[in-house]
């Protein structure tokens, strides 16, 4: 199985106007790794997705996610946004955000990384590591540490 994360999937410096373009973005380093097959397609599964919930949390976090025919392999996204993006959180926007993509059949594994995740954003010490890390190789070698593989 490829890794969960490597850092051609970060982007240390996010834009988007909305969270959908930020999550196109994601996306968009998703599909040049081979993870996603059809980025539009995938999009419309994560906006699904969010349109049930909004997926910011408190922090400045957001964590869009869906599993999707789209996605190849298990596989995560990062995007590190100094101008934040609206997730919809109680507390204002998202400067970290997290994209999960999940094959279609892949049972309970996006969830998995969603808790794990989330249990780890609780500790400012993991949240501020990311903000200060230095590279993507950084970010990478953070988060697979702090994730189970």
């Amino acid at each position: 199985m490829s890794d969960l994360i490597t850092a051609d999937l970060i982007d240390l410096d996010l834009h988007g106007a909305d969270r959908h373009e930020a999550t196109a973005v994601l996306a968009g380093l998703l599909a040049a790794a081979g993870r996603v097959t059809d980025v539009d397609g995938f999009l419309a599964d994560v906006r699904a997705r969010e349109e049930q919930m909004p997926t910011g949390i408190e922090g400045g976090i957001g964590i869009p996610h869906a599993r999707s025919a789209h996605v190849t392999a298990p596989s995560l996204a990062f995007g590190r946004a100094a101008q934040g993006i609206d997730f919809a959180a109680e507390d204002g926007p998202a400067d970290l955000v997290f994209l999960i993509a999940a094959p279609e059949g892949g049972g309970s594994e996006h969830m998995t990384i969603l808790a794990s995740l989330a249990r780890k954003l609780i500790h400012a010490d993991f949240k501020t590591a990311l903000r200060e890390a230095p590279d993507a190789e950084a970010v990478a070698a953070l988060i697979k540490q702090n994730l189970p593989s």
